[in-house]
């Protein structure tokens, strides 16, 4: 009996001393294992360019409107714009204008602006449900070549009607119209003061753009310079002058009365044909 019991409890201590040397080995080697795993690679980042707001199609892109943020490298995209060269933000914006919504903090992509170089610059620059229409014009027609892009501008129909002695019907027929281009300028430069032209490209909505191509046609379009706080107020379309359609503004502009001009001096035509071109 007492063998007995001194083999059960041999076992005992045998089993015990096994089990010990069991969990001391799994707590230490998992300590030592994970002590010993190398750490991670550091992630590979990017300086991709991003808006700093809330960015809109035909508004030029400027250098407080970006900035560089860092981005991993394998979330970039081949279509993002980053500092691989280490250019100046100046250098990157400059004569672009956005073709398509940007939201604040979205990476810029390369098709979402425009260079002024490229093919579908004007169409960019356009408000949307807005036309390019262009027109002649020249030094005495385009207020002497002060005249530059973004300016507001009245736009200005002369007749010239038969009779003795020659009368000349002067009418506005749009009023309020933005400039996009004079010639191939498009934007104005910090030390231009004069464009002196010989084609005018007018931002116009569709109706506008028929009272145009009819007006063109009835006589000599000119450009009416508007003052500085008059465009600075100016936030709507403009105005199409003499109501609705195009048809029914340009055989009002027919229509109005006349004013002769004589010596310099304009007076209104009192004659019952002054009303009426020829």
């Amino acid at each position: 009996m007492n063998t007995q019991r001194a083999v059960v409890l041999g076992l005992a201590l045998v089993a015990a001393i096994a089990a010990a040397f069991m969990v001391r080995g799994l707590i230490g080697g998992g300590t030592q294992q994970s002590q010993a795993r190398p750490a991670p690679p550091p992630i590979q980042m990017s300086d991709v360019l991003v808006a700093s707001t809330n960015l809109q199609p035909g508004q030029k892109l400027t250098q407080d409107q970006v900035r560089w943020q860092k981005w991993p490298a394998t979330a970039v995209d081949s279509t993002f714009i980053t500092n691989t060269t280490q250019s100046p933000i100046t250098d990157i914006v400059k004569g672009t204008v956005v073709r398509s919504p940007i939201l604040s903090g979205q990476p810029i992509t390369n098709n979402a602006i425009v260079h002024a170089d490229a093919a579908g610059f004007m169409a960019a620059i356009l408000n949307p449900g807005m036309r390019a229409v262009s027109i002649g014009v020249s030094v005495d027609s385009g207020a002497g070549g002060f005249i530059l892009p973004n300016d507001r501008v009245d736009l200005l129909l002369t007749q010239k009607m038969e009779g003795s002695p020659p009368r000349v019907r002067v009418s506005t027929v749009l009023s309020d119209i933005r400039v996009l281009a004079m010639d191939q300028t498009f934007t104005q430069e910090k030390d231009t003061k004069s464009v002196v032209a010989k084609t005018a490209t007018l931002e116009l909505t569709p109706d506008q753009a028929e009272i145009v191509a009819r007006a063109a046609g009835m006589g000599v379009l000119a450009l009416s310079l508007r003052s500085l706080d008059e465009q600075a107020n100016a936030g709507a379309p403009a105005p199409i002058s003499g109501g609705g359609s195009a048809k029914k503004t340009a055989d009002t502009a027919a229509n109005e009365p006349v004013t002769i001009y004589r010596y310099g001096i304009g007076r209104p035509d009192t004659s019952t044909e002054g009303g009426k071109a020829q």
